[in-house]
């Protein structure tokens, strides 16, 4: 093939692949008479063999049964679509948290080529974009975007206050039980 073909295929620019071949660095790439330079087929970097996870995730325990559905419509999704499900991820976490075991196993494993999520928050509530960036070998599919940076906003904004309220009341209760503790061994002591 010729070297602008070999280029576009491997995703470079043609002044790239031009100074490459300059270099020697493409094995067996030759001149013609021509002057065009000749790429063999065997030359292509392999891609990524397809790899397609849907990636479902709850809030809290409470709302597990909405969990099996989530992943039920995205497996769905991705069939109507004509991919092949690999993996199915479930996590039940607040979107909030960077400690995910299961999301850092599929961005740490690196098999993923598409991640299929419902709503862009399943996946984070913060740095989706950041996330995009950096995951350039795969592909995020968000199935139902939301519709204005209004409720976009509104969204992130309602989980924030959430997740803080709920951290707050956490601690306060568990600072209570705490009380409740050395209050006992206290009595028990005397």
């Amino acid at each position: 093939m010729k070297l602008s073909v070999w280029a576009k295929k491997q995703g470079i620019q043609y002044k790239t692949s031009w100074n490459l071949f300059k270099a020697g660095l493409i094995p067996n790439a030759y001149r013609l008479g021509s002057g065009a330079i000749i790429i063999p087929d065997e030359n292509l970097i392999p891609k990524k063999q397809e790899h397609n996870v849907v990636y479902a995730r709850v809030s809290s325990s409470e709302n597990k049964p909405n969990l099996d559905t989530q992943a039920d419509r995205m497996v769905a999704f991705c069939i109507a679509r004509g991919w092949i499900v690999h993996e199915v991820v479930k996590e039940c976490a607040s979107g909030l948290n960077d400690k995910r075991p299961k999301l850092e196993k599929i961005l740490k494993d690196n098999k993923a080529t598409r991640i299929v999520v419902e709503h862009k928050d399943r996946l984070t509530r913060f740095g989706f974009n950041f996330l995009k960036v950096l995951m350039r070998d795969c592909e995020i599919v968000v199935v139902n975007e939301a519709q204005d940076d209004k409720e976009d906003l509104m969204g992130d904004f309602v989980a924030l206050v959430t997740s803080f309220c709920a951290r707050l009341y956490g601690n306060r209760r568990s600072k209570r039980k705490t009380e409740k503790i050395i209050e006992e061994l206290s009595k028990n002591d005397s």
